[in-house]
């Protein structure tokens, strides 16, 4: 007997093993056992291909979710390669950062050093030393005592153009200097040198007025007595040459005053 409908696939699969498991003598199903037999076979292929879709189903989502987590974990590597990448970028500018203030660092110790050797030049120069001068000792700052010396070397070398200003700045600036008599002193003949007759004679006076016991006192007045005379001022010279004799008798000033007067008439 012809089956009416055909058979799917999977039926034809499983005949050999149908015909197999019937009587050796049994040659053709009769219609019920043949419609069972259909509905068995239909209902095992149905349950394949819903097991078979089941399986596909499962299988979809899986691979669904393998593809979400794959996307998923390249962008989180994606995200750990970005911020790799800024963590690198900020080493680097911290190194950079560490090496320029490595750098000022080194400056500023530098600028401490030579602030240092600056400060310690600067006390060198201010700090005073024991000097003697005109059998007088005191104390004065290495630039005072340069500055004065270099005064009177100019006096010494004839520069009395030069030395007269010399003079005059260093008694400006060390008013209360040890060095501020004789600084007078030279002050005074540089100006009579100079022919400044009135400028010499104050600057004599001021001198004697200042320091009478100074060694050079008598010679200041036997020269104040001279620019007097340099100005046609012969009484005042003569009181001058006076006043030396009487103060310093002893002096080779006074005989000099003395040798002096016979020439003041």
């Amino acid at each position: 007997m012809k089956l009416r409908r055909a058979l799917p696939p999977a039926a034809l699969l499983l005949l050999p093993w149908l015909v197999a498991t019937q009587p050796a003598g049994a040659a053709l199903f009769e219609d019920d056992e043949a419609r069972r037999a259909i509905l068995d076979l239909r209902a095992r292929v149905t349950q394949v291909d819903e097991q078979q879709r089941a399986r596909a189903s499962e299988l979809s989502q899986a691979n669904a979710q393998l593809v979400e987590q794959v996307a998923a974990l390249r962008r989180s590597l994606l995200d750990l390669n970005n911020q790799l990448e800024a963590l690198r970028g900020d080493i680097a500018q911290l190194r950079g950062g560490q090496e320029q203030l490595q750098r000022e660092l080194a400056d500023l110790q530098q600028r401490q050093r030579d602030l240092g050797q600056a400060v310690d030049e600067r006390v060198r120069k201010l700090e005073p030393v024991r000097v003697s001068l005109d059998g007088r000792e005191f104390d004065a700052t290495p630039d005072e005592r340069k500055a004065y010396e270099e005064a009177v070397a100019l006096m010494r070398a004839g520069s009395f153009d030069k030395a007269a200003p010399a003079l005059s700045a260093f008694l400006l600036r060390y008013p209360g200097s040890g060095y501020a008599s004789s600084a007078r002193f030279w002050l005074g003949n540089a100006q009579y040198a100079l022919r400044d007759y009135g400028a010499a004679i104050a600057s004599f006076r001021t001198f004697v007025k200042a320091a009478p016991s100074h060694p050079q006192a008598p010679e200041a007045l036997l020269a104040l007595a001279n620019s007097q005379a340099e100005m046609k001022d012969t009484k005042g010279a003569r009181q001058t040459i006076d006043e030396l004799i009487k103060t310093y008798p002893k002096s080779e000033a006074a005989q000099a005053g003395k040798d002096r007067l016979g020439s003041l008439r």
